[in-house]
């Protein structure tokens, strides 16, 4: 039987998009980097001088090169990770990896309920332009929704909710965004990568995305399908009170603010995050 190769979605394209952030890096600790590619956060996990490292998520699409140089910016020339871990694949946290496993032989680790989406199998569902926001929402019917095939290198995060590659880490479940969604989150410093669980600027508004506009905010409401689901896992992520936060889209974000904007969030969801209308609504 031949082998089936990897590859990239059948409708993956480069999407017009940027903000006022996109080329640059920040440390948040000694051992935590983020760095966004045009409106998208992947994260560097692991101290630069020490061998093992982990990428989470991998920005846009043909975002290799950018993450490739991020990489030897942190961590030096020719360095790969021991893993790359998916927060969830949506092309905008898938967009580099196929690219990525042509130059490392590493694992790639994802919730299972993730893989037909990764695997070659299921396409996402249509995204939704006509919820209530801004442009981005009504540029998404040209988002790509087909699957890309990493079955090859695909595992699944482990039953007991350790994280591969990063001691002391614990994932967590957040589903709505989409089914098999995960963040990250360290108990002893409360840091929490949330992935798109929820995010820290609004995602439907072109102007506050270019201009990254701080703001605890729900999931990108054009790719949220399950908005039950997605209140339900801001509440458990509210509930462990983190001190900061690196979500997939804007900026990094701590303290007070965060604990505010969080408990917001939390409780009045539906009428900060749920659009008015929409096919998923």
């Amino acid at each position: 039987m031949k082998k089936e190769q990897m590859h990239q979605s059948k409708d993956n394209k480069s999407i017009p998009v940027t903000s006022i952030s996109s080329g640059k890096g920040q440390e948040l600790s000694e051992d935590i980097y983020y760095y966004t590619d045009q409106i998208v956060n992947f994260i560097l996990y692991g101290l630069p001088k020490e061998k093992e490292w982990v990428l989470i998520d991998t920005g846009m699409p043909n975002a290799s090169s950018v993450i490739l140089s991020a990489i030897k910016e942190r961590f030096g020339e020719k360095r790969k990770p021991s893993a790359i871990l998916l927060t969830h694949g949506h092309f905008d946290h898938v967009g580099g990896v196929v690219d990525l496993l042509k130059e490392w032989k590493v694992p790639v680790y994802a919730h299972p309920l993730e893989f037909p989406y990764l695997t070659g199998e299921k396409s996402y569902p249509v995204p939704d332009p006509t919820v209530n926001g801004g442009l981005l929402a009504k540029l998404s019917f040209m988002y790509p929704i087909e699957p890309i095939n990493i079955k090859g290198a695909l595992k699944p995060l482990p039953d007991d909710h350790t994280v591969p590659g990063m001691p002391g880490w614990q994932w967590i479940h957040t589903p709505g965004h989409s089914p098999g969604h995960v963040s990250f989150f360290r108990q002893n410093d409360k840091a929490l990568i949330a992935g798109d669980a929820f995010v820290t600027v609004r995602q439907d508004s072109l102007y506050k995305v270019m201009m990254q506009k701080a703001e605890v905010n729900g999931p990108p409401r054009y790719l949220t399908t399950d908005w039950k689901a997605a209140w339900d896992s801001v509440k458990k992520l509210e509930a462990l009170h983190p001190e900061f936060v690196i979500s997939g889209h804007g900026t990094a974000m701590e303290g007070k603010e965060l604990a505010n904007g969080l408990d917001k969030l939390s409780k009045e969801f539906e009428t900060i995050a749920i659009p008015e209308h929409g096919k998923y609504v």
